[in-house]
Order: structure tokens, then sequence, then C-alpha cells
């Protein structure tokens, strides 16, 4: 094969570059970096390996070292944080005109530091519901070393905290990181109470808008989604965002079964109700409910022997 030419290579670049700039918001050639996809998978590691010493960490974890632990891998999550913070601030900064001070950045990863400890709390719930609801399930080291709720929902609830504290972009890098892993797709805006546990796991979306209440427990295939995600507003332009309420939420004690898809921003799921599999809903249902499909009509028939 003989080598492209150096005026064809330009010919080939001068094209592309006719394509960038029609299609601002695709590409990114200025002197600010953005947050990139290897560090937020490093990042995710990172939180993962603090919130569960021992178990996404090659190596192992004495209890005698853990506090020496906790130290060396706090530095190295705060190192990434900054690094990615910064990036993603400055982005932000830059469409909006403004400049970022590196004080602000600081204070901003030391109170995520900080969400540790409750992210941490909220883990340990997390981890409990799934053994309290999985007979599969022979001891919580099974639970946390092979279950992707788990892995998906625990970084969500980190990626939570970035979220509202107003980090723009990373959050949501992180959630489809995970979301890459595990199947589960959960929005960095969705709140999430505590002992929250998803069986299985594989397609499950929950919005952006979602709240959920304490001791919810959800099957793979299960949509939390917008009924009407095209609303507008008076410019003609799409309401982005937590301020466009679009999405279902669940109070407490709630069960949803396979492949359920509920959906809208006016439905709410009643406490101590049972969804069951492939539901279709898009109004909200009074506490203690059950709802399901008639069942199908089946045709069984006997296949003739050769």
């Amino acid at each position: 094969m003989s080598r492209t030419s150096p005026e064809h290579l330009d010919r080939i670049a001068s094209r592309l570059r006719t394509t960038y700039d029609r299609a601002p918001g695709i590409n990114d050639a200025t002197a600010v970096a953005l947050p990139d996809r290897e560090s937020v998978g490093l990042l995710s590691r990172q939180l993962l390996s603090l919130l569960f010493p021992g178990f996404f960490s090659s190596e192992p974890v004495v209890a005698s070292q853990l506090d020496t632990y906790l130290r060396s891998h706090l530095a190295a999550l705060e190192a990434t944080l900054l690094e990615q913070v910064a990036r993603a601030l400055c982005f932000r900064a830059r469409r909006e005109g403004k400049e970022v001070a590196a004080s602000a950045i600081r204070d901003l990863v030391a109170e995520l530091l900080l969400d540790l400890v409750a992210v941490r709390e909220l883990v340990i719930t997390d981890v409990d519901w799934a053994f309290c609801n999985d007979p599969a399930a022979a001891e919580r080291e099974t639970v946390v070393l092979s279950y992707p709720s788990v892995e998906a929902v625990s970084v969500q609830r980190f990626a939570h905290r970035m979220y509202k504290r107003g980090v723009p972009v990373l959050p949501r890098m992180l959630t489809e990181h995970v979301h890459g892993r595990t199947g589960i797709d959960i929005h960095p805006g969705a709140a999430i109470d505590e002992s929250f546990f998803i069986d299985h796991g594989t397609g499950v979306v929950i919005g952006e808008t979602s709240r959920i209440g304490k001791k919810c427990l959800l099957y793979q295939g299960v949509g939390l989604v917008a009924w009407n995600p095209l609303a507008k507003n008076e410019a003609g332009e799409l309401t982005r965002g937590a301020s466009n309420k679009r999405h279902p939420d669940l109070e407490d004690h709630v069960t949803i079964y396979a492949g359920a898809t509920i959906l809208g921003g006016d439905t709410v799921i009643g406490a101590r109700s049972v969804i069951g599999g492939s539901v279709w809903l898009t109004k909200s249902v009074a506490p203690g409910s059950v709802v399901r499909v008639e069942d199908p009509e089946l045709v069984i028939k006997q296949r003739k022997p050769k």
C-alpha cells in the first residue's frame, strides 16, 4: 500500500476543519482541557476503593494499616478530583465568559471529600437491602463483589453530590461510565433515599428528576422515564435540567418488577405499592396499590414429531 502524500493529508485536514467550524459544541479547540473519560474511569475506581476497602482494588487491606490505606487513597482521589473538577468548572466558565478562582475549586473538592462519609453510610444500607431481598446472596461480600447494582448506585450517590453542588459535565460522565460497565443508567440528578436495590439490573433507566424513597426494589428493564420530554418555554426552547420535572417519583417500600415503564413528572407511586412486570403506567397510584396487566392469552401447540 502506497503512503498518503502530505498534500493529500493537507486537503483532508482542510475539509475536516470546515466541518468543525460548522458544528460548535462537538469539538473543542481551546487552551482549556475538558474532563476526560480515562480520568473519570480512574475517579470511579478510586471512589469505590474508599467506599469498599479491599473490594475494588487488587491490594489487600490489613486492619492494622487501614488508616494508612485511607489517607493514601483519599490523597489520590483528591488529586483526581482537583484536576477534573477544575476542568469541568473552567469549561462552564468559558461558556459563560467568567473565570474560576483556584480557591473555589479547592473548597468544592474539600466538600466533596466530606460527602464521602454520608455516601458511605448510604451504600451500607444498599448492600443490606440487597442481601435482605435476594436469597441467591450467600453473604454480603458476594453482593459487593458481583452485583452491578452496588457499583452503579454507589457511584451515582457520589455523582449526585457533585450534581447538587453545581459541578457541570463530570457527574454525568461518572454515571455514564458505570452505565457502560453495568447496564444500569441512573442520571446523577435522581435523588435516591437509603436502602435501594436493583436486582439483576440490566436495562434499568432512572431519569434526572426522579425521587426514590426508602427501601425500594427494582428489577431488570425498569424505566422511570419522561412522558413528555419536549416541553418548551416561552422562547420555544427545551426546558432543561431539574426545573423541568419530567420523571416519576417512588414513595417508600415500592417494588417494581421486570420490564415495567413508569412515565411522567406528575406520576407518584404510593408507598408499599407493587408494580407488575411489563406495566406501562402514566398516572399516580395510591399507597398500597398493586398494578398488573391481565394475563396474556397464550397459544400452546404440540410440535409434531419428526
